[in-house]
């Protein structure tokens, strides 16, 4: 039995070790663009299944998944057998978990010589954190991530774990995952992905780094362009009690956002800074004045960059996301669609589904 899964990874075959956090979504990415996966997870019976609901209804999409107890010989064999068959594994337990389970790189890696071997960590594989705990908020909190998207006047907030976990985590392991796999196809030989979010979150930050030494951004929070001291690129309450977004940096959207405001004659200079707190209090003033979604279909058909911030309910749909099917549904639940698009081999959801050990090995068998 071959797969019948289509995309551009169509053949490329990947065991996943079942993990929260950033793992489950590289390996969505993988197999929403064809990748064959399967996910390896414990038995119930043996404390397995615990992340079966954390975002699995679409975390776990497009890829079978086989219970395996891993401190069972046979088990271990079985998947030393997939392993055998594979192009990759990721896996995103503390540095020496799987070495201790008798699946370490360099056991994998003499099973066969050209799997790509993806570890993904919080901090790393070597230094003086890289066994100890840690979450979004804390690789964050060590890169200056956290400190540059902090208030002025309060401690940062809590964000969502897109910059740590999936922005600095999974997509790293992505990419640093199918540039291991073009050059085993290309030289036989595979190796091993060290992604960490404490590196990635780093990276992610490049513009800034470059900008700091250069005068072009303050350490001190809440005093920059892109982090909420400018009045032009923020986000106001209108009389609904919801938000809209105002993005408009360069002159000419400026000018656009200043005239659909009736803001003309204030003379406003934009990066003079000893404007902006006047500006900033005339664009919360006239915004109160007008509902979320009547300030929306005035900037609707203009680049002023004014959008309304809308909900996780309301996104998929507003009538781009819906063109564009940005969201679809899946199992009965909306969900996004996979991305990037392709031309010539799109992408594609497939359910998740529950294989026995040997119907996964066999569906690889050359």
């Amino acid at each position: 039995m071959t797969s019948l899964k289509t995309g551009p990874l169509a053949g490329i075959r990947v065991i996943e070790m079942d993990a929260i956090g950033p793992v489950p979504l590289a390996a969505m990415v993988l197999a929403d663009l064809g990748a064959d996966i399967v996910r390896v997870a414990r038995p119930p019976s043996v404390g397995g299944g615990a992340w079966e609901d954390v975002g699995g209804d679409i975390l776990h999409r497009g890829r079978a998944v086989t219970h395996l107890n891993l401190k069972d010989t046979a088990d271990r064999d079985m998947v030393l057998e997939l392993i055998g068959q594979a192009d990759a594994l990721i896996e995103g337990f503390r540095p020496g978990v799987m070495e201790r389970i008798g699946l370490g790189p360099d056991t994998c890696l003499a099973r066969n010589p050209r799997l790509v071997y993806g570890r993904m960590t919080g901090w790393g594989q070597s230094g003086p954190m890289a066994l100890r705990a840690g979450h979004d908020i804390n690789y964050l909190s060590l890169t200056g991530a956290l400190h540059a998207m902090g208030g002025a006047h309060a401690p940062p907030p809590v964000p969502l774990n897109l910059v740590g976990d999936y922005g600095g985590g999974a997509m790293f392991l992505v990419s640093g995952v199918l540039s291991a796999i073009i050059c085993a196809i290309r030289t036989g030989q595979g190796q091993v992905v060290d992604a960490s979010i404490s590196d990635g979150v780093p990276l992610l930050m490049s513009l800034f780094y470059a900008w700091l030494p250069k005068g072009l951004w303050s350490d001190a929070p809440a005093s920059n362009l892109l982090d909420g001291a400018a009045p032009f690129y923020r986000c106001y309450r209108c009389a609904d009690g919801r938000d809209i977004a105002i993005g408009c940096l360069e002159p000419q959207f400026f000018a656009q956002a200043i005239k659909l405001l009736g803001l003309e004659r204030r003379g406003y200079i934009q990066n003079n800074r000893t404007c902006w707190p006047a500006m900033e209090a005339d664009f919360a003033a006239i915004f109160a004045t007008r509902s979320r979604d009547e300030w929306g279909d005035i900037f609707a058909e203009t680049d002023a960059c004014i959008t309304p911030v809308l909900s996780m309910t309301e996104a998929p749909s507003y009538p781009h996301n819906a063109t564009r099917s940005v969201f679809v549904e899946s199992g009965g639940i909306i969900q996004p669609s996979p991305a990037p698009r392709m031309s010539a081999t799109p992408p594609n959801i497939s359910e998740p589904e529950t294989v026995e050990p040997v119907v996964a090995l066999h569906r690889w068998l050359k």
